[in-house]
C-alpha cells in the first residue's frame, strides 16, 4: 500500500504485459494466451496480474484448467491468499484458502509456479521483510511532514492576560474576541491594538522534518529493491538504457514463465517434438526515432521486411510488405535494368 512500491510494481507489470506469447507448433494455445487466457482477463491483463503477484508475494501460481482429454483450456492466476504445501500418496498438492473461505487443492502438475527471492523454501519465495524498514520510514516521514504542516498552520501565537484568576469561560471569550477582531479576513489593515491587560506573543514554529535528500534516499532504496529507476517509472528509457532495464527486470520473468508453461502444458513426448512456449517483447519500439529510421538499411539488406520496419514506426502494414526485398530486386525496380 506504499505509493512508491506500488508505482514500482505497476511499472514492472505494465512493461511485462506488453510481451507476446509464441507457440509456433500450437497456434490454438498461442491464441488462448494472447487473447483470452481465462473468463476474466485478456492476454495483457493475464501477464500484468502474474507479474504483480510475483512482485507482491515473491511467487505466482497459475492454475491450468484442463478438459477431459488433459488439454489446457484456460489459465487462472491464483489471487493473493494463504497457501499450504501438502503431500499425499507421493504427490505434491498446494492448498489455497481464498478470502471468502473457499478452498482449492490443486496438484503440482496443474500449477505454474514462478518464485522470486527463492531461498528458504523449495516451493515459495521469501517474504519482503527486507523492504519493511524502508517502507515504514517512508510512511513515518510522510506523516511527520503532514503533522508539521498542520502544526505550523494552526499555532500562530500566545495571548496572555495580566488579569488574575480568569475563569475558563472568560479566557475563551477573550481569545475568541481577539481572533474575530484581528485574525479574520475582515481585518484588511493587518494592524492590531491591545490594551495593557493583554499581551500577544507570536510563535514561529519551525519543526524539524526530513529533507528532500533523505526522502530521495528512501525512495532509491525501494527502487533498487524492485530493480527500477525514476526514468523507467516516467517512461524515459530508450536505446541502451531500455535494453539494460529489459535484460535485468523484464526478460528473466518472461523466460521463467515460458519455461514453466512449456513443462507443465506439454508432455515429454510433445516437448521432444519441439513444442515450446516463449514470450517476446519488441525491443525496437523503444529505440529513438533517429535509430528507427536507420533500420531502413536492414530492409535494404534483407534483414527486415518492410512491414517489420513500418511496425517500429507504428505504421500499418502494406501489401507485399511481408516479403524480404532488396533495393536492387527487380520486383521493386520493375522495368529497370539490374546494375552490374
Amino acid at each position: 500500500d506504499n505509493a512508491v512500491a506500488r508505482t514500482c510494481i505497476h511499472t514492472l507489470a505494465e512493461h511485462t504485459s506488453k510481451a507476446n506469447a509464441i507457440c509456433r507448433s500450437d497456434p490454438a494455445l498461442e491464441k488462448l494466451i494472447r487473447v483470452r487466457p481465462n473468463l476474466y482477463m485478456n492476454g495483457k491483463d493475464f501477464l500484468y496480474k502474474c507479474r504483480t503477484l510475483y512482485e507482491v508475494n515473491n511467487v505466482v501460481f497459475v492454475y491450468l484448467n484442463r478438459d477431459e482429454r488433459g488439454k489446457v483450456i484456460s489459465l487462472y492466476p491464483i489471487p493473493n491468499c494463504p497457501a499450504e504445501a501438502i503431500e499425499s500418496d507421493g504427490r505434491l498438492f498446494i492448498k489455497f484458502t481464498f478470502a471468502d473461505g473457499t478452498k482449492l487443492t490443486a496438484p503440482w502438475s496443474d500449477l505454474l509456479r514462478v518464485p522470486k527471492h527463492f531461498n528458504k523454501s523449495d516451493i515459495f519465495g521469501d517474504t519482503n521483510d527486507a523492504l519493511t524498514t524502508d517502507l515504514e520510514l517512508m510512511d513515518t516521514t510522510g506523516q511527520g511532514m503532514a503533522n508539521a504542516i498542520k502544526s505550523t498552520a494552526n499555532l500562530r501565537g500566545i495571548l496572555k492576560s495580566t488579569k488574575a484568576m480568569l475563569s475558563d469561560e472568560d479566557v475563551k471569550k477573550q481569545k475568541d474576541r481577539f481572533v474575530a477582531d484581528y485574525l479574520s479576513l475582515e481585518n484588511s489593515s493587518g494592524i492590531a491594538m491591545l490594551d495593557s491587560t493583554v499581551d500577544f506573543k507570536a510563535v514561529d514554529v519551525k519543526p524539524e522534518i526530513a529533507t528532500y535528500e533523505h526522502v530521495g534516499q528512501l525512495r532509491e532504496n525501494i527502487y533498487r529493491y524492485f530493480g527500477v529507476s525514476e526514468d523507467a517509472i516516467q517512461g524515459k528509457l530508450f536505446g541502451d538504457a531500455w535494453e539494460a532495464f529489459y535484460d535485468s527486470a523484464i526478460e528473466p520473468f518472461l523466460i521463467a514463465l515460458g519455461l514453466e508453461l512449456t513443462y507443465k502444458v506439454y508432455t515429454d513426448r510433445q516437448r521432444g517434438f519441439g513444442n515450446e512456449i516463449m514470450f517476446e517483447s519488441s525491443r525496437m519500439n523503444y529505440m529513438s526515432m533517429t535509430d528507427k529510421l536507420k533500420l531502413v538499411q536492414l530492409v535494404d539488406r534483407m534483414a527486415l521486411t518492410p512491414n517489420e520496419w513500418r511496425a517500429t514506426l507504428n505504421l500499418p502494414p502494406v501489401e507485399g510488405g511481408d516479403e524480404l526485398l532488396y533495393w536492387q530486386n527487380p520486383k521493386i525496380n520493375e522495368g529497370q535494368e539490374e546494375p552490374d
